[in-house]
């Protein structure tokens, strides 16, 4: 698609926004909402639902509500707060939250089979399918953070998620204009300030709207350096009628955070929490920290519509629109001699300031500039005992990506951290030196249709298809035999689903769902080392398809809730990203590793013995298995039986909230199990928990009777020395024969360390 006509599509989806406001504010100054009751004091409020919000849904499916987060360190991120929920398993290199060294796996299942929407926009990369939870929305704009553990939702504009759904929803803005200021201290001269103003309702117009702001920095628990981040959330919201609703919701993040260094197994042994970068530069010093800062800016923008056309037919549509550029830099050397671009021996040396010997110490950049554009429009009709749905998602992506050189001066300081490829290291007639050079276009175009059908009023049959069609159209702009790349895929995806209620209180749930995941855009591109292709691009690499089943019980009652799921997965083509060793460099590829099993069970209660008191448990047992032995050059490993990387078989989380209305306060724990690093589960990590608590008291009956906290965050108390989980995978750490019986030389996994403990208080205050 041509820019002009991506600017026109824009447009369109621009003026459809602005046209659903126009109709909006007119029917409001026609049949304004009722006026909400005037809000005198808030001195606390306690939560009913506690940790298991009622739920009715066919499917595994759990919840965190604005309550809960509300008790927790304002700078956690979303991996980090349903670190609780059954088959989180979270590992975070800091506690605060701010840097992208942090993983989520789901029943074992990576962050790259994981959806994430946040007001209903997709928030994964387009290229390789990761989000990062630091970029997302403050926890103070969130009223929701939900996981359905095993599926997306038949309308999700997501590709892949196979492992689940992890969805955000952002705060309405309040009818009634005030402001929420929050200021917090913490370990690791952490401070942050936060501010939010409510507009509340403007006028006649029935708009309301509200802006925050915030802006932390804290140092490195361990080792040399700092994170910032500045962040900038909105939403204007309008509702009209019987259920009409409108909103736009911006999130802006500016961050500049540190990528703590995983250690392997060997280097973790050896020197523990002392495995960190260099605080202090040295000539030809490539570990110094500041060549390990990546600075990213990203803009996401949703616009969620619901207009109830009639009775029995409703739209929704959400339109969305990101920006996002970024660098995740590193340090290396170059010569002025005897460099590569591509395929190409470059003739003549490039100019390297600060060269010794023809050597110098550069700033290795891997930059990424992305756009991404779409919509999902679906029509809902009931009618009779059916509920129809059909719709259509539309989806377009740009990602460039590259891997340049930028000089840095006597002090180690790069001369520009962005890696931006106007300032970067030239080849002596005036090109980009660049180890990846490529452009990828990503076009999604999606049709799913399903009837839910109330056979009875309390059993419910569903059924659903969607068709998904995915097309990359890419180039490289390095010399060698590849040039433009295309992959184009198709999946069918069907799913049935059955909901029976036994009573007011008790829900039985049985599902079928499949999933696709089209290899990431990094397997089409040739990767080359030494003027020598090493890994060969494809597009033949087939697209990885799943079958997974659930049945479980639901009870929701006044003082207990509880849910329990047995779950099976059937995996064909299992992509699994990995490093290869291939004549000296570690090379980053995907590796079709045939079939995969897993089952298990999910289970979690709350129990709430009075009002104000919560507690919580959860667990998961998880049985997850490789069914081939994987491919490796021309030999086979022995992997058929073993365990599935990064899934613990065992997990278990427990919590409580207390809320009198004066005091309160909360605790979280979690425990993993032994995790595998390799295919060949010759290297694994042992199990740990955590421990986070919070206390916290009401102020408000002691000053003027409006809203006043004060509480006290520890972040992982225990303190425990361990890694907490696998940065990345190998297909055998040790040398290993092949079935064909070469010998298949080992690479060692790398790890998150896990975080150290940190306090901080935190005075909130509305106006």
């Amino acid at each position: 698609m041509s820019a002009s006509c991506n600017r026109r599509r824009l447009g369109r989806v621009a003026l459809t926004l602005s046209a659903a406001f126009v109709a909006s504010s007119a029917a409001a100054q026609v049949a304004p909402d009722p006026v909400e009751p005037t809000e005198i004091r808030v001195v606390g409020k306690q939560d009913p639902a506690g940790f298991l919000p009622d739920q009715k849904v066919p499917r595994a499916q759990s919840a965190i509500s604005a309550d809960f987060i509300a008790k927790q360190a304002p700078t956690l991120n979303a991996f980090q707060l349903v670190t609780l929920l059954p088959g989180a398993n979270v590992a975070s290199s800091d506690p605060y939250g701010l840097s992208t060294s942090s993983s989520l796996t789901l029943r074992g299942l990576g962050q790259d089979e994981i959806g994430v929407l946040m007001e209903g926009a997709p928030q994964n990369d387009i290229g390789y399918y990761y989000a990062y939870p630091s970029q997302f929305a403050d926890p103070e704009n969130l009223k929701r953070i939900s996981i359905a553990q095993g599926s997306v939702d038949i309308d999700s504009p997501t590709l892949g998620g196979a492992g689940g759904l992890l969805s955000l929803a952002l705060d309405d803005p309040k009818a009634r204009p005030g402001a929420l200021v929050d200021l917090s201290l913490g370990s690791y001269a952490a401070r942050r300030g936060f501010v939010r103003v409510d507009s509340g309702t403007i006028g006649q117009t029935g708009l309301k709207a509200f802006l925050s702001y915030s802006n932390t920095r804290a140092d490195n628990w361990r080792g040399p350096g700092f994170d910032t981040r500045q962040h900038i959330d909105a939403k204007i919201l309008n509702e009209w009628g019987a259920g009409n609703r409108a909103s736009l919701a911006l999130s802006y993040n500016d961050a500049n955070t540190s990528s703590y260094p995983s250690p392997t197994l060997a280097e973790w042994t050896a020197q523990g929490r002392g495995f960190n970068y260099d605080a202090r530069y040295t000539a030809g010093n490539t570990n110094y920290w500041r060549l390990y800062r990546a600075p990213f800016r990203n803009l996401y923008a949703s616009a969620p519509v619901h207009l109830a056309l009639s009775d029995r037919l409703a739209l929704d549509t959400t339109s969305y629109l990101q920006f996002g550029y970024g660098n995740a830099p590193y340090g290396t050397q170059l010569a002025t001699e005897g460099n590569f671009l591509g395929t190409e021996e470059l003739a003549q040396p490039i100019a390297l300031p600060g060269a010794v010997d023809g050597v110098a110490t550069v700033l290795g950049n891997y930059t990424g500039d992305q756009m991404r554009a779409g919509t999902v429009a679906k029509l809902t009709l009931k009618t009779g005992a059916h509920t129809l749905t059909a719709g259509l998602w539309f989806d377009y992506g740009t990602d460039r990506v590259t891997q340049s050189y930028t000089s840095i001066d006597a002090e180690g300081q790069p001369t520009d951290r962005w890696g931006y490829r106007a300032k970067a290291i030239r080849t002596a007639d005036g090109r980009l030196l660049a180890y990846e050079n490529q452009r990828t276009v990503t076009v999604t175009k999606s049709v799913f249709v399903a009837d839910s059908i109330a056979l009875t009023p309390r059993l419910t049959i569903e059924a659903g298809f969607k068709g998904v069609n995915v097309l990359r159209n890419g180039r490289t702009y390095l010399p060698g035999p590849q040039d433009a790349v295309r992959k184009d895929s198709f999946a069918a995806l069907p799913r049935a689903a059955i909901h029976y209620r036994l009573d007011d209180r008790q829900q039985l749930f049985a599902n079928i769902t499949t999933n696709f995941r089209t290899p990431n855009e990094f397997t089409l591109y040739n990767s080359y080392y030494g003027g020598a292709v090493v890994v060969q691009g494809t597009n033949d690499l087939k697209n990885e398809y799943s079958v997974s089943q659930e049945i479980g019980y639901r009870f929701i009652g006044e003082q207990l809730s509880a849910s329990v799921t047995g779950f099976h997965y059937k995996f064909r083509n299992r992509q699994l990203a990995t490093v290869i060793d291939n004549g000296g460099a570690q090379v980053n590829t995907t590796i079709n590793a045939g079939g995969q099993t897993s089952y298990g069970v999910d289970a979690e209660i709350d129990y709430r013995p009075v009002a104000g008191v919560s507690l919580y448990l959860s667990g998961e047992y998880l049985h997850a298995r490789i069914d081939d032995d994987l491919p490796v050059g021309t030999d086979f490993l022995p992997t058929s039986g073993r365990r599935a990387v990064s899934s613990p078989t065992v997990q278990f989380g427990a919590g409580g909230t207390y809320d009198d209305g004066r005091f309160f306060g909360s605790v979280a724990s979690k425990y993993i199990g032994a995790q595998y690093a390799s295919f060949m589960n010759d290297e694994r990590i042992k199990g740990y928990a955590t421990l986070d608590l919070s206390v916290g008291m009401h102020l408000a009956d002691w000053l003027d009777g409006k809203r006043t906290d004060l509480r006290v965050n520890a972040i992982n108390v225990t303190d425990p020395h361990v890694l907490a989980g696998v940065q990345s995978v190998s297909t055998n750490a040790q040398d290993t024969i092949g079935r064909n019986g070469t010998v298949i030389a080992g690479a060692a996994p790398a790890y998150y360390v896990g975080s150290g403990a940190a306090v901080m208080a935190t005075i909130s205050r509305a106006f």
